[in-house]
């Protein structure tokens, strides 16, 4: 019989090192663009939430 529990947190165990790399990626992405040189024209907007409210 096959052991689903152990298959159940391997499979867990990988999902949680993709999501690690990942986030990595985008960690790592984020701060090169932070630390690079302005591009001229390039604008930085801030979006307004309309779903969330404030209170």
């Amino acid at each position: 019989m096959l052991d689903y529990r152990k298959m159940y947190f391997q499979l867990a165990a990988k999902v949680a090192d993709a999501m690690d790399i990942l986030l990595k990626a985008q960690q790592e992405g984020e701060s090169e663009f932070m630390n690079e040189e302005p591009v001229p024209g390039l604008k930085v907007l801030a979006i307004k939430d309309e779903d969330h409210d404030p209170e």
